[in-house]
């Protein structure tokens, strides 16, 4: 059953949880025969930042409202569903559910995960540990975000003849995104997913938060305590929050999809 979705600035959320996702992404996987219809699945995770560009573009907000699921990955959309009728009730970030799947495809027969993005080595670096993590897991392509326009040929057949399921695509909003659509219908996968700097966690470049963060959603104030240069990034969150209010109290805006 399709999950129920709320709009938040033009932005149609899925109203899942954590499970729920892992249930929708793995359903997506589990798909067969591969090339019956040719469809790709797309799951995109907008944070109130990623909101807030999709804001100033049309084009952009219509490529990630065309994602199969669009996960909240951030607790201000949360806080600000709660200002409409259908309200989601957790967060749901992009690297948690991504670990999660590649943890539910290492212990099952889905096929295998590509690496596209971050900077030279870092995915190598996120393969390594990653398989430290799920011994398992099948990993059948890694390749840096650092192409050219006529490089994009041969990053699609490399992806293709890797057998892929799951294409996981670090270039950064909107990049990774317009990536994705743009060559939805050439990369032969099951499922696309944009992880943003996922890669730069999983390999060891950049350090998560303490779970004790994570779980009090202050996840934000960990990065900007450790890395003040993100102050500009973090006050979207300020505007984020203004646009919310401003958009209830003078316009109706979409609560429902």
């Amino acid at each position: 059953m399709k999950p129920k979705r709320t709009n938040i600035l033009g932005i149609d959320f899925d109203v899942v949880t954590q499970a729920q996702a892992l249930e929708i992404a793995m359903g997506f996987l589990q798909k067969t025969p591969k090339k019956d219809n040719n469809k790709l699945s797309i799951i995109f995770t907008p944070a109130p930042e990623i909101v807030m560009k999709a804001r100033k573009s049309e084009e952009f907000r219509k490529i990630i409202n065309s994602a199969d699921l669009i996960i909240p990955d951030g607790i201000g959309i949360v806080f600000a569903s709660k200002l409409n009728k259908i309200k989601i009730s957790e967060r749901v970030t992009g690297i948690d559910l991504v670990s999660a799947i590649m943890s539910e495809m290492s212990n099952s027969d889905c096929g295998g995960v590509y690496f596209f993005g971050g900077a030279p080595g870092v995915a190598e670096a996120a393969a390594v540990n990653l398989k430290k993590e799920y011994p398992n897991l099948n990993i059948v392509g890694v390749r840096d975000g650092y192409f050219e326009d006529k490089d994009e040929e041969s990053i699609i057949n490399e992806i293709n003849s890797s057998g892929a399921d799951l294409l996981l695509v670090g270039l950064g909003c909107p990049k990774q995104e317009n990536w994705i659509f743009r060559n939805k219908k050439r990369v032969n996968v099951r499922l696309a997913v944009g992880v943003g700097g996922s890669f730069d966690v999983w390999g060891g470049k950049v350090k998560r938060a303490p779970k004790v963060f994570i779980k009090l959603n202050l996840e934000w104030l960990y990065r900007l305590l450790r890395q003040p240069s993100r102050i500009g990034r973090q006050l979207q969150l300020v505007v984020f929050a203004f646009a919310v209010l401003k958009s209830k109290i003078f316009g109706k805006g979409r609560q429902e999809a």
